[in-house]
C-alpha cells in the first residue's frame, strides 16, 4: 500500500466534504461543533505524530479504562482543503521502505482521524486507518534486521487485529485489544457508543492474484460478522465514533497465512526473539533515562564541592551514595545489553532457519 492511500480517499467529497456541508446544517450549526484532525503512525509498536514532527506519543487508558494518545496534536480545520493539506503533510513524514515484494512500502499504519467536539468536548470521531502491507516472514528472512523487526510487528498487530474480530464476530467474553496498539488505539471504533466498522479491501484483477484475493476477499467479510448497534439511528448521525479499515491485499494474506504457519516451531522462535528484543530495548531505554537523572546529581556534588565553605562530611557521604546507587543501575544496564545482544543472536539465527517460498 502506498502513503497516498488515505488521500486518495479524502478527495472523495463524500468523506472530508461532508463533514463541513452536516457541520453548516441547521441542525448541527446551533451547535457550535468544531472541527479537528490528528494524524499518527504506528511503527515497530510505538505511536509517532505526524503533524508534530514524528514525536513519541504513549497509549494509556484513564480511569474511565477509554483508551487515550497522550501528547497527540489536534489541529482545527475549517474546510475539506484544510484536510487534505493535512494529510499530504503527514503522509510525507510517514514510515515506508524498500521490501521484497514493493520497492516503496509502507513500515506502518498509519491513523487519520477527524474529530468533531462541542464546547471542547468530543462529539463525534471518525477514523480512516491505512493498514501496513506486508511480505511473509520468509520472504524477509534475508532482509536486514530493521526490516525483519519491521514485518513481525506487522505480522503481530495484524493478527491481533483478526483475533479480536473473530472475538467480537463470536461474542466471546474477552476481546485481546491490549494484544497491540493497534487494537488498543482501534477498541474505540469497536466498541464505543454508536460505533460502526467498514472495512475496504484491496485487491487485484489479474489471474496471477486469484489466491491473494480470495484470502483478502474472505478476511474482509468477517467484519460483518461484528455485531450491529441497532441504537444508531439517523437523529444521532453525527454523534457517532466511526472507523475505516483499509486491507490491502499483502495485508490480508499475510494474515491468511500466519494462521497457516503458526505450527512452525523457526516462526516461532523468530516471533519470541523479536519480543523478547523490544522488551529488552525499552527496559534499556528507562534504565538510560535513570541514568541520565543520576548524571544530574553528579552536577549537584560539583557545584556543592565549588562553594567557598561546603560541608565536606555531607559531600563525602553523598558522593558515596551516588557511586553506589549509581553502580547497580549500571550493572543493570549492562546486564539488560548484554541480555539484549544475545536476544539479537537468537533473532539473526531463527531468521536463517524460515524457508523461503516463492510467491505462488
Amino acid at each position: 500500500m502506498t502513503p497516498e492511500s488515505i488521500l486518495l480517499h479524502l478527495r472523495d467529497p463524500m468523506k472530508a466534504q461532508d463533514v463541513f456541508l452536516l457541520q453548516n446544517q441547521p441542525r448541527y450549526k446551533a451547535q457550535g461543533l468544531e472541527v479537528y484532525v490528528t494524524f499518527f503512525e504506528i511503527y515497530n509498536g510505538k505511536l509517532f505524530d505526524l503533524l508534530n514532527k514524528k514525536a513519541k506519543l504513549r497509549v494509556l487508558e484513564d480511569g474511565k479504562q477509554q483508551v487515550q494518545v497522550v501528547g497527540l496534536q489536534e489541529i482545527q480545520v475549517s474546510c475539506a482543503e484544510d484536510v487534505i493539506r493535512m494529510i499530504e503533510t503527514g503522509s510525507a513524514c510517514r514510515t515506508s521502505g524498500h521490501t521484497f515484494a514493493n520497492s516503496s512500502s509502507s513500515r506502518s499504519h498509519a491513523c487519520f482521524q477527524i474529530i468533531l467536539r462541542r464546547k471542547g468536548k468530543l462529539y463525534g470521531k471518525f477514523s480512516l486507518v491505512d493498514l501496513a502491507g506486508n511480505e511473509r516472514g520468509a520472504d524477509t528472512s534475508s532482509a536486514d534486521r530493521q526490516t525483519r523487526m519491521e514485518a513481525a510487528e506487522i505480522n503481530k498487530s495484524l493478527l491481533a487485529l483478526k483475533e479480536c474480530i473473530r472475538a467480537l464476530g463470536q461474542n466471546k467474553p474477552h476481546t485481546p485489544f491490549r494484544e497491540s496498539k493497534l487494537t488498543q488505539v482501534l477498541r474505540d471504533s469497536f466498541i464505543g457508543s454508536n460505533s460502526r466498522t467498514c472495512m475496504i479491501a484491496m485487491i487485484s484483477p489479474g489471474m496471477s492474484s486469484c489466491e491473494y484475493t480470495l484470502n483478502t476477499l474472505r478476511y474482509a467479510d468477517r467484519v460483518k460478522e461484528l455485531p450491529r448497534n441497532e441504537m444508531a439511528g439517523e437523529a444521532n448521525l453525527m454523534e457517532t465514533e466511526s472507523g475505516e479499515l483499509e486491507l490491502s491485499k499483502e495485508g490480508s494474506n499475510c494474515l491468511h497465512e500466519l494462521s497457516e504457519d503458526e505450527s512452525s516451531p523457526h516462526l516461532s522462535s523468530f516471533r519470541e526473539a523479536v519480543t523478547r528484543i523490544s522488551e529488552l530495548e525499552e527496559k534499556a531505554i528507562e534504565e538510560l533515562k535513570e541514568v541520565r537523572q543520576k548524571m544530574n546529581n553528579c552536577n549537584y556534588l560539583l557545584d556543592m564541592a565549588e562553594q567557598p565553605e561546603y560541608d565536606l562530611e555531607a559531600f563525602v557521604y553523598q558522593a558515596q551514595c551516588f557511586i553506589h546507587e549509581g553502580s547497580q543501575i549500571f550493572l543493570s544496564l549492562k546486564d539488560t545489553m548484554e541480555e539484549l545482544t544475545l536476544a539479537m543472536q537468537m533473532e539473526e539465527q531463527a531468521s536463517k532457519h524460515l524457508i523461503k517460498r516463492p510467491f505462488q
